[in-house]
């Protein structure tokens, strides 16, 4: 922008003071901060890194050595997994408007409650729409395939365009969406298995393996000094060398060879050696 521009815009704004808010940049644009992250992560395809703020829009990616940690303004927190990428389309603290789209990967949410009356928390993925009113949840999504878990509270999952319900341990409502409960899981897909629909509990290990894959450390593991990681090396080839040794010569002489006693010639006058 020229000076003259400049010049424009500012007089336009002295001539419309009235009205403040058409001077000033679009409110409710910030949605976050990103807290924690493990390298390489990316905002926009861009690298970021912890304290970048997020807006709407902002689309997040985690590479295969990667992880990340935002908070939102209203203090929920998502954490993404490795190969993961989501989208923040929307995130209004005031309003309690959020609406995510996870495109692939694994992310956890803990949602905190939503109090207003037009509030919502939603995630989409390609084939399932996830809802919440405050609560503590996984999305994993791989091709045709969306799997939720509920740690806590209630999460209400609905399959989109033709996906099927091809495992679940919640409770089907009329209008076709599952009410999912802390403990319970459900699988969207378009691709029905052979063994068909399945409704057994949520077997202990895939959550617990949900909740690693989406843990984000506050920060790196501490580092070995290069001087103490030689030194380490150095310690051990000394100690397996002289190991090695010792084997060598055990095995070439079956064990260690006894002192040799003196030897004389008895005098026999005496008796004694001489």
């Amino acid at each position: 922008m020229n000076s003259f521009n400049r010049l424009i815009a500012a007089v336009l704004c002295i001539l419309l003071s009235p009205l403040p808010a058409l001077c000033e940049p679009a409110a409710g644009d910030y949605a976050g901060q990103i807290s924690a992250l493990i390298p390489a992560a990316t905002r926009n395809a861009k690298p970021t890194k912890v304290k970048d703020d997020l807006q709407w829009n902002d689309l997040l990616k985690t590479e295969k050595s990667g992880r990340l940690r935002a908070g939102l303004a209203d203090g929920s927190i998502l954490s993404l997994g490795s190969n993961s990428e989501l989208k923040v389309v929307q995130h209004d603290a005031t309003s309690q408007q959020t609406s995510l789209e996870m495109n692939f990967g694994k992310v956890r949410s803990k949602v905190v409650k939503i109090t207003q009356p037009t509030g919502k928390f939603e995630m989409k993925t390609p084939n399932a729409v996830i809802g919440v009113v405050g609560t503590d949840f996984y999305v994993g999504y791989e091709p045709n395939r969306t799997t939720v878990i509920c740690y806590t509270g209630q999460v209400m999952v609905t399959p989109a365009g033709n996906a099927k319900i091809v495992r679940n341990s919640g409770q089907n409502n009329a209008d076709n969406s599952i009410a999912v409960g802390a403990g319970q899981m459900v699988i969207i897909s378009t691709e029905i298995p052979p063994a068909g629909y399945q409704s057994n509990a949520t077997p202990s290990d895939v959550l617990k393996t949900s909740m690693i894959e989406t843990e984000v450390p506050d920060g790196p593991p501490p580092a070995l000094h290069p001087h103490l990681v030689r030194n380490l090396i150095l310690g051990i080839g000394v100690a397996a060398t002289g190991w090695a040794v010792g084997i060598t010569q055990l095995s070439q002489h079956g064990s260690a060879p006894a002192p040799a006693r003196p030897t004389c010639q008895i005098n026999p006058q005496t008796g004694k050696c001489g």
